[in-house]
Parts: C-alpha cells; structure tokens; sequence
C-alpha cells in the first residue's frame, strides 16, 4: 500500500484540508484481511488532524465478509481520531457486498481524487 496527500477544498472550512490517500490493491479476503488492516489503521493513525481519508479502491476488485470487517474497522478508527473516511472508487462486487449487508449507509463512496 502507499499514501499520497492531495489537497482539496471543503467548503465548509476557510482553509483547504488535505486528503490521506491510501492505495488498496489486490483482494480484500480472509487470505489478507489481517495485513491489510494492519497497514490501514497504521495508515490511519498517520494521517494530519481531521483528515478525510480516502481509501483508494481502484486496484482492488473483490472483498469477502473478512474485508468488508477491515474496512468497518477502519472506519472506527477513523471516526474515533477525528477524520472521515472515504472508499474511493470500489468495486461493483463491494457495492453489492455493502447493499446486501446493510453497510452501504455507513460509507461514503466517491472518486478518489
């Protein structure tokens, strides 16, 4: 995985935040779930103060239940530390996977940059 910073305008604020981006690739599955959520809330963790963190989903085109909890547990986290959270450009099969377990409601989903 690798971070970039972007900048961007929210215009609820006076001054541009920066967004965490955090590159995602490969399958969010049972095999890797425990390296990727080691790596996300590491991530997480590192971002500036009240950061949106994106999650950059371009590179990933499956997850299971095991990657739907890493991605739930990120989320945690970062509501806990202040930031949001933003799944940057999933997969058709994690929208489906999120509608299907009621999920979607607690995401938000956009484009990554």
């Amino acid at each position: 995985m690798r971070t970039t910073y972007q900048e961007h305008t929210d215009h609820r604020a006076e001054a541009p935040s920066q967004a965490h981006v955090v590159h995602v690739a490969g399958d969010l599955d049972m095999h890797r779930a425990d390296e990727v959520r080691t790596t996300l809330l590491a991530e997480i963790a590192q971002a500036p103060p009240r950061a949106e963190v994106v999650l950059d989903l371009r590179h990933s085109s499956f997850c299971d239940s095991s990657g739907l909890n890493v991605l739930l547990d990120a989320r945690r986290q970062a509501m806990e530390l202040g930031h949001t959270l933003r799944l940057g450009a999933p997969c058709h099969q994690l929208l489906r996977l999120m509608e299907t377990t009621e999920t979607a409601r607690m995401f938000t989903v956009g484009p990554v940059a």
